[in-house]
């Protein structure tokens, strides 16, 4: 028999894969099929088996998934941490992404690597300011104001430190606590190095064992007690990770070192010194686990700093704004904002949210979000961010978007969603670290198992202490931190200079794109047309009368080139005509009915579409314009071509310099435009474009990417329009300007902020940059891995009589991970410009 039921915890196929291998364990099941998708595990069974059964085997198990049946009601509990911290956003996930975006709500360690969750940083309402009595603490509130007990003014509450901040100070509180112990332990136990040791005069060693013994027990059992919690679990789910390795190996140390306090008769004479006590290794074990301890201790510290550039983001968020009401202004918290309210903005303060200028002008510092350090000037009817600073003038603005709407946390939720997901670069690694502990615990038995048969007297101490070496200094999170902590760096220092990246992919990707195709409007051009001239082909009408007709239609159409005219026509006051049954046709142009007259207004491909004439003559006139890199649009009234109308749209001062450099970086550039093929050619001309293609619609655009990936191409796109969406989601990698369309922003894998090439040369310096730096990190930890292990199994004994000290194996291990995230940091100081 077949059932199918739904679990509950799954995020990525490891988590598949480990559901299929608990319920297959199950007795009674004969085969399990679980769909990640579908979030469903079908499971045959030679006999109805109880749902307790599964429920049993899963919370056994540890992961935090939970099965039930189809259609019953269900709650998913709550992940559950062994060290509950207070404070913080709320939400926490691995550093080496072991299940890929999964997150948790409370701060812990990671169920599968046992590594300490991160917490990511957000802009949440948690935020808000709150105040207190001095004298009855119990008493908050959300402002100011005099307390309800004792009447005395209420201050302002100090923030509660993050989450990362506790556990750092947690950490930090134990690895004191474990110095304290384990330095008199290390100088017990070196004394024996010392001529006529004062120590065994003042007392057996047999009975120094047993102070050691008793000073390692709070090292052991709660300073470093973590570290067993977490071997322990990785055995059970056979989630195998460092903390097994370091679990076996202190463990079995520690272990054998009580057995010979206690029981000293039972072992060979080789392992006793001269006084017959068993030689013990309570300061190993100690001295290990502490240095683990720091290793975990300044991890947690350079982790900070791989965040730093969110929280820089954070910072720019300000808490209060000065909200106008029936011409007064009141300070208020910034979730007080509504949409629509007038707010003032003063001389250097932040920008509250994102709106619109409504009085006044002003220059406004927008570095921080488009990376360009020269200040912005801004006048009525333009748009502002929040977080940007503005300059030394006062005005008017009002609220457009609030809260998690704001430009400024779209980009904080994309940069912490990019920072959790997973390059496939990172397949390597988890390949080799799937493998990586069994292999290290089969070198360790192997390494004892070769010492105690052909090493020197005492042949068993040598094996033990090379064996527990080997466990020791094997780092597998080294290599497993390689990948994220360099995307993490990465997509921070991308945000921080207008690229915003959507995932780990992205980046990766962006490094192998050899084409690149562009849209002209917006992309290429400032995407803010301008009314040039309009040309009349006959006499049956006269400029006014056509310009009327033309700007009534345009009237009804949001596009830009429709704008461009729709102002000419309201700053030289001509009237708009009545008109009705509009239509936007897409990638040719608008219709409708003005003043009961067929007006068509658009390209050759919309006159065509509606069998009007265009005449040779017509033409040759509309080719002078074009040829200068203007933009035509004829018009048809009543069935006839009777003009046309000429928008200028300027190429961005940055665009050339912006082209060359991607040219010069081995990246063809070509454009695909709606526009006619003489105003394309005039643009492709000044910028030396590789190719170009004309009257384009967005079918055609994706065509052409589907063309070029055909010839082995590995195509990026990049454009601001809805027209541009379809081709931008078939790309290799997408690229939206962030001038542009929500649409085509939501289809990209990259959005420049400020909308200029320029962000795509700091793309590309990027993800140059950072794939550079994660090859770094992986060869550093291979290689560390791979000198390292044979080096703890004594293979240099023969030749030179080095052993490693499974003390230094601890110490070269603790470093082994900062090494890799110090690496990381360097992307922080890397120009991309």
């Amino acid at each position: 028999m077949k059932h199918t039921y739904h679990i509950h915890g799954m995020s990525c196929n490891g988590c598949r894969s480990h559901v299929e291998k608990t319920l297959s364990n199950v007795d009674g099941v004969q085969a399990v099929e679980v769909n990640l998708e579908k979030a469903e595990a079908t499971i045959e069974m030679g006999e109805h088996i109880p749902l307790e059964t599964f429920e049993k085997a899963l919370e056994n198990d540890g992961g935090g998934y939970t099965i039930h049946m189809p259609g019953h009601h269900h709650h998913e509990p709550k992940k559950k941490n062994d060290r509950p911290v207070k404070g913080g956003t709320g939400t926490f996930y691995c550093p080496m992404r072991c299940e890929d975006d999964k997150t948790y709500d409370q701060p812990g360690d990671c169920p599968v690597c046992g590594m300490d969750l991160v917490e990511e940083q957000n802009i949440t309402s948690g935020s808000k300011e709150k105040w207190t009595c001095p004298m009855h603490p119990e008493v908050v509130e959300d402002g100011p104001g005099s307390c309800p007990i004792c009447g005395m003014d209420l201050v302002a509450m100090k923030p509660e430190a993050s989450a990362e901040e506790k556990t750092y100070k947690k950490l930090l509180k134990k690895f004191w606590l474990a110095v304290g112990f384990t330095l008199p332990i290390f100088l017990i136990a070196m004394s024996d190095m010392v001529p006529n040791n004062p120590l065994y005069q003042a007392m057996s060693p047999k009975y120094w064992n047993w102070v050691q013994f008793a000073l390692s027990l709070p090292v052991v059992f709660y300073a470093t007690w973590m570290f067993f919690e977490r071997a322990y679990r990785s055995i059970k789910t056979w989630n195998l990770n460092m903390f097994t390795l370091i679990g076996i190996g202190a463990g079995v140390a520690f272990v054998f070192s009580i057995l010979g306090l206690l029981f000293p008769d039972f072992f060979p004479d080789q392992f006793k010194d001269e006084s017959g006590a068993v030689h013990v290794y309570f300061e190993a074990t100690t001295v290990i686990l502490t240095l683990v301890l720091l290793g975990q201790l300044l991890e947690a510290r350079a982790h900070s700093k791989t965040n730093n550039a969110v929280k820089e983001l954070l910072k720019l968020a300000p808490n209060k704004a000065t909200k106008v009401v029936d011409g007064e202004e009141q300070e208020v918290h910034i979730d007080a904002i509504e949409l629509g309210d007038i707010l003032r903005v003063k001389p250097g303060e932040k920008i509250p949210v994102d709106g619109v200028i409504t009085e006044g002008e002003t220059s406004v510092d927008e570095s921080m979000i488009t990376g360009e350090p020269i200040p912005v000037e801004k006048t009525v009817d333009d748009k502002v961010s929040s977080g940007t600073i503005n300059g030394n003038q006062t005005f008017l603005m009002k609220a457009e978007k609030v809260g998690s709407d704001t430009l400024l946390s779209q980009i904080i939720n994309m940069v912490n969603d990019a920072s959790r997901s997973r390059a496939p670069i990172q397949n390597l690694a988890d390949r080799v670290s799937a493998y990586f502990v069994p292999t290290v615990v089969l070198i360790s038995v192997i390494t004892f198992a070769v010492w105690a048969i052909w090493g020197p007297q005492p042949p068993y101490v040598y094996a033990l202490i090379n064996a527990i070496a080997v466990l020791i200094i094997a780092c597998p999170c080294a290599l497993g931190l390689a990948t994220p902590m360099s995307v993490m760096v990465g997509v921070g220092k991308g945000a921080q200079n207008g690229v915003l990246i959507k995932n780990a992919e992205a980046l990766e990707k962006m490094a192998k794109v050899d084409t690149l195709i562009v849209d002209k409007t917006g992309t290429i051009t400032e995407g803010k047309p301008t009314f040039d001239h309009f040309g009349n082909f006959g006499d049956d009408y006269s400029n006014e009368e056509l310009l009327q007709y033309l700007i009534s239609v345009n009237a009804n159409s949001e596009h830009p080139l429709a704008q461009a005219t729709v102002k000419f026509g309201k700053e030289n006051n001509i009237g708009i005509l009545k008109s009705k049954d509009f239509n936007s046709v897409t990638g040719m142009g608008v219709e409708g009915v003005v003043d009961g007259k067929k007006v068509l207004l658009g390209n050759t491909k919309l006159m065509d579409k509606n069998g009007i004439e265009i005449t040779q003559k017509m033409k040759d006139e509309v080719a002078k314009s074009q040829e200068q890199g203007k933009t035509i649009s004829y018009l048809a009234v009543d069935g006839k071509c009777r003009g046309y109308v000429a928008i200028g749209d300027k190429v961005k001062e940055t665009s050339a310099k912006a082209i060359k450099a991607i040219q010069d970086k081995g990246i063809s550039v070509i454009m695909l435009t709606g526009d006619n093929k003489n105003t394309a050619a005039a643009v492709a001309k000044e910028l030396n474009l590789d190719d170009f293609k004309a009257e384009t619609l967005p079918e055609d655009k994706m065509k052409e990417v589907e063309r070029l990936q055909s010839e082995g191409k590995i195509v990026a796109m990049a454009g601001d329009g809805i027209n541009d969406a379809p081709a931008l989601a078939k790309s290799d990698l997408g690229i939206a300007m962030g001038t542009g369309t929500d649409v085509a922003i939501e289809s990209a894998m990259i959005t420049l902020v400020k909308g200029d090439l320029h962000g795509i040369v700091k793309a590309r310096n990027l993800s140059e940059a950072v794939m550079k730096n994660i090859k770094q990190n992986l060869f550093f930890a291979l290689i560390y891995n791979t000198i390292g292990v044979p080096v703890a199994a004594g293979v240099l004994y023969p030749f030179f009589g080095i052993l490693l000290s499974p003390m230094i194996a601890a110490l070269a291990m603790s470093f082994s991970s900062v090494s890799v995230i110090g690496n990381a940091l360097r992307l922080r100081t890397k120009s991309i410009d």
